[in-house]
């Protein structure tokens, strides 16, 4: 089966009958091989554009391959769709990574990648929903997203109240930005109203512009945090697709709370010299580091494609 065709059955599944629709082995090993085509096309866009965040791309990629081909149900040729789960980009920064998944997933053609920032472009530095399809609100000024994708869980859950299914409603934040008061205050109100169809995914790679998180103000344990607020509390390897697909594709059985995702990540992951260097949140490549990148991501890329017996230590060797 494809990683299409393993979408798509995905996506008429219930939870019920989720157990049946895991994913082999080479539908694992290509949401990593597109995961790395992602990376190649990031790196080439940023350097293009001389303009970007390649860190934090790099860093939730495989978050939203696994979200956008295994989890969310979305139609690429109607994307308003009534009846799609939606996604908030709330770190809107990491804007390359999403308009890459979305080209690769068919909202737009993969031409468009090549305007990256450009003026006047359809995919300007922070995600523009007037502009491009597949983009459901404007994100960047951070902590935000998620009072956002609160007001839109609470929404779905009143229009579509006595359905068998409510829309879905994920919210891919940076730790970062869970320094922003904003964030508890929606955290509080989605506990309240029992908001059961939302999803919050925290990109824990434990770095911000200029330093790492701890030493600018400390986040602690977040998973107290979440749990005290009210959120059932979900921790996995945000490298990890199998991980992912896990706490993913789980929907909140009867608990009547919202999910929290934290997923331990990498800054710049797949590039050992951008990896866990807060240099890299903003700092474009120049043509020697686009040369070293290019051939770090296209090691690891060929060893997927071709099926190596050790393909997956090339995948988790950060």
């Amino acid at each position: 089966m494809t990683l299409e065709a393993f979408d798509s059955l995905i996506h008429k599944s219930s939870p019920e009958r989720l157990q049946q629709c895991l994913p082999t082995d080479s539908q694992i090993r290509e949401l990593y091989a597109q995961s790395y085509r992602s990376r190649m096309a990031t790196l080439d866009m940023t350097y293009r554009a001389e303009m970007g965040h390649i860190g934090s791309d790099f860093s939730c990629l495989d978050i939203l391959t696994v979200l956008y081909f295994c989890v969310i149900k979305v139609n690429p040729k109607d994307p308003t769709w009534p009846e799609r789960d939606r996604l908030i980009l709330s770190k809107g920064h990491a804007a390359g990574a999403l308009y890459v998944t979305l080209a690769e997933k068919g909202f737009f053609p993969k031409t468009w990648l090549n305007s990256y920032q450009q003026f006047d472009s359809r995919l300007q530095g922070h995600p523009d929903r007037q502009k491009l399809p597949g983009v459901e609100h404007n994100t960047g000024s951070l902590g935000h997203g998620l009072s956002v994708a609160a007001g839109i869980a609470a929404g779905l859950q009143f229009s579509n109240r006595g359905r068998s299914r409510v829309p879905r409603v994920f919210a891919l934040l940076g730790d970062g930005e869970l320094q922003e008061g904003s964030n508890w205050e929606a955290a509080m109100l989605a506990a309240q109203l029992q908001l059961d169809n939302l999803v919050a995914i925290i990109d824990r790679n434990g770095l911000q512009q200029g330093d790492s998180t701890e030493n600018t103000v400390a986040l602690g344990d977040l998973s107290a945090k979440w749990d005290s607020f009210g959120w059932r509390v979900a921790q996995c390897d945000g490298h990890d697709m199998k991980q992912l697909l896990t706490v993913l594709n789980t929907e909140s059985e009867s608990s009547k709370r919202p999910t929290v995702v934290i997923a331990k990540t990498v800054k710049g992951r797949g590039v050992s010299f951008m990896e866990n260097n807060p240099v890299w949140h903003h700092k474009v490549p120049s043509a020697e580091e686009k040369a070293r990148a290019r051939e770090e991501l296209g090691t690891v890329l060929a060893a997927i494609e071709g099926n190596e017996a050790t393909w997956l230590t090339f995948v988790k060797r950060s």
